[in-house]
């Protein structure tokens, strides 16, 4: 029997599915679903009625100096979830792809893959599909060979965590949707100097304390850093598998220098991962990636390691998409 695809744009249709991929989970999807500004889609590939595969991507606006304006980006976290034995990963995920493509840029500008847990699987399936690849940096913390989350700071992290708590600032997880609210107020803020990075609604971090529990594993948590009962740093994660990934973090460390904020968000999300049993906590976006880079150099004062990876990208416009396919051939 020949694969089959069926595409999901509506959460309600969506039957329940194997797997337990955060990126790839209809737990993620419902959440996009309710995000205003984001539209998922999501791929399920069947063998003889059974689902073996399936491909979470959403649809969101986003603002960039290149390409201009307002545009709409298709992002897809990984390469798709595989729940089945003895079958031709790749040979799916060219077909997921190919649906996939031709949904996305119905609507979308631009498509990108991103976070690959493998850098070269699937090169042939994007290569026929006309994407086009750029290096790119990851950064993660190895937790499971270290006695403490801090082991492998710089003395300057740790003294600065140090000097944040004793100068009185406190860090613990938000406890209700008021303290949510204002986490996402504080980082909506600071995001809004970055050109480059993007900030979704505030709906977003609702939606993931919303759905942080599924099979009885809490998937999702918020993270804040309280000075006199005000929010002046925090961090979202969200939890797959043995990693945790630090999804949005941020700190008023201009008007708070001496607390440390944003120090202090990564340390905590690093000490609660490391105190859960996870292997690695991974930071989602690293910033683009030149030699250096003020982000990138900001974490890997955490221990953390540099990894070589790269992104696949595809441009609505063929002119363009061939230009950057000849660029980066």
């Amino acid at each position: 029997m020949p694969l089959k695809l069926t595409t999901y744009r509506a959460g309600s249709d969506i039957p329940p599915l194997p797997g337990n991929d955060t990126f790839h989970s209809t737990a993620l999807f419902h959440i996009y679903e309710a995000t205003p500004g984001y539209a998922p889609i999501l791929i399920v590939a069947s063998l003889e009625g059974k689902p073996v595969a399936k491909l979470l991507a959403t649809i969101r606006s986003s603002v960039r100096l290149f390409p201009p304006a307002l545009i709409k980006r298709c992002e897809v976290f990984g390469t798709g979830e595989y729940f089945a034995e003895g079958i031709d990963r790749e040979a799916i995920f060219s077909d997921m792809l190919q649906r996939l493509t031709d949904e996305a840029l119905r609507k979308a500008f631009l498509i990108e893959f991103r976070n690959l847990p493998d850098a070269r699987f699937g090169y042939r399936c994007f290569r026929v599909n006309r994407y086009f690849p750029i290096s790119w940096m990851r950064v993660r913390n190895s937790l499971h060979n270290v006695a403490h989350a801090e082991d492998r700071f710089s003395p300057s992290r740790i003294r600065q965590v140090k000097k944040g708590l004793k100068n009185g600032a406190e860090v613990r997880e938000a406890r209700n949707a008021e303290e949510v609210e204002r986490f996402a107020h504080m980082l909506h803020h600071i995001y809004s100097w970055k050109i480059r990075r993007h900030f979704p609604s505030r709906e977003f971090f609702h939606q993931l304390i919303k759905h942080s529990i599924n099979n009885d594993e809490q998937r999702n948590r918020i993270f804040i850093v309280l000075h006199k009962h005000k929010i002046i740093g925090g961090s979202a994660c969200v939890y797959s598998g043995d990693n945790a990934y630090l999804w949005f973090s941020g700190g008023m460390r201009k008007t708070h220098a001496l607390l440390y904020p944003g120090v202090l968000a990564v340390w905590k999300a690093l000490a609660d991962a490391k105190e859960r049993g996870y292997r690695h906590l991974e930071f989602i976006d690293v910033g683009l990636p030149f030699q250096k880079h003020s982000y990138r150099e900001f974490v890997l004062r955490f221990g953390g390691k540099q990894i070589s990876t790269r992104r696949w990208f595809r441009f609505r416009w063929k002119w363009l998409n061939w230009v950057l396919n000849w660029i980066y051939r």
